[in-house]
């Protein structure tokens, strides 16, 4: 591979149910990957993006979550619908605002 110029990390943590933190595991985040992995097959970008599932990147509570670099932004409360919108604001260098991880959560 490449080196990608975007990297898109996914939190598949998952924990017990009833877990005072949750997870994102259990607010659908292993379809949340197949669905970024969907859209970069979709649109070619396999050798421009990088797609990681990771250990818990916090916040918990409003998983589940994704992070983006370079630029460090966090998404919150992803769902499989918003991978599209968020892919295509990445690489026209915006903030999928809809779903921007709030500053006093992150």
């Amino acid at each position: 591979m490449a080196k990608p110029e975007f990297h898109i990390f996914v939190c598949g943590q998952h924990r017990p149910e009833g877990h005072p933190r949750g997870s994102c595991g259990a607010k659908g985040a292993d379809r949340l990957f197949d669905a970024f992995a969907q859209v970069l097959i979709q649109n070619n970008l396999n050798n421009r993006v990088a797609l990681t599932r990771t250990g818990c990147i916090g916040p918990c509570q409003a998983g589940a979550n994704v992070l983006i670099y370079p630029g460090s932004q966090m998404y919150s409360w992803v769902e499989n619908e918003d991978a599209v919108a968020i892919v295509k604001s990445m690489l026209a260098g915006e903030i999928f605002a809809d779903k921007a991880t709030p500053a006093e959560l992150w």
